[in-house]
């Protein structure tokens, strides 16, 4: 059980993790960042306040894309490790030409990155308040 989440979810780790340092690490550098250590701000409250937050907006993108990725991914994984799911159901669809079942799980997975695409809005809107939707 831990093998294969290991298997999906390190593949997708290591480009997020470098995403997420080359974004902070450019945010450190910002002005902002040096006006609140120069107020005498602990650190921790510089990283978490002020430069985490402004480094999350372009993370929230990036693993907002990598729904598909997964999806993708756990198809495959299904079939490495011979779990039952929709990755094996919608193979063996194919297989058998099962077209409503094929347009079903289309439309769950075409549901779930729409849902993950909503998601990452409303945490645009979270992590950066000059965010504002009409």
């Amino acid at each position: 059980l831990i093998l294969p989440a290991v298997v999906l979810g390190l593949a997708q780790a290591a480009p997020i993790i470098r995403y997420t340092r080359s974004s902070m690490l450019e945010t450190i550098r910002q002005d902002y960042v040096r006006t609140a250590r120069a107020k005498g701000l602990a650190e921790r409250v510089v990283v978490s306040n002020h430069a985490l937050r402004n480094a999350l907006i372009p993370l929230i993108t990036v693993i907002a894309l990598t729904l598909p990725q997964l999806l993708g991914g756990a198809v495959i994984i299904e079939q490495v490790f011979a779990w039952p799911g929709m990755g094996t159901l919608a193979i063996s669809a194919v297989r058998g030409r099962d077209y409503p079942t094929i347009m079903a799980i289309n439309l769950i997975g075409a549901t779930a990155i729409l849902l993950s695409n909503l998601l990452a809005d409303m945490l645009y809107a979270w992590v950066d308040p000059r965010v504002k939707y009409a």
